[in-house]
């Protein structure tokens, strides 16, 4: 749904990195080497940045006013 602020397993801060993250694959480059750069080293964090699928814009549709 939303961008995780934090890792669900460890608790470090990655949702400010998200979107550079997302931006750059998009690009063309590797995941590996942007997620790298960005300094995320341990494997739950780098999980949740890969796995991580935005469903905001679809579930919108469904709001209640």
């Amino acid at each position: 749904m939303i961008v995780p602020v934090r890792c669900f397993t460890c608790g470090k801060v990655i949702g400010d990195k998200y979107y550079e993250f997302k931006a750059r694959v998009e690009k063309g480059e590797d995941p590996e080497k942007v997620l790298d750069d960005l300094g995320i080293e341990r494997y739950c964090c780098r999980r949740t940045l890969l796995s991580h699928v935005e469903l905001i814009d679809q579930v919108m549709v469904y709001r209640v006013y």
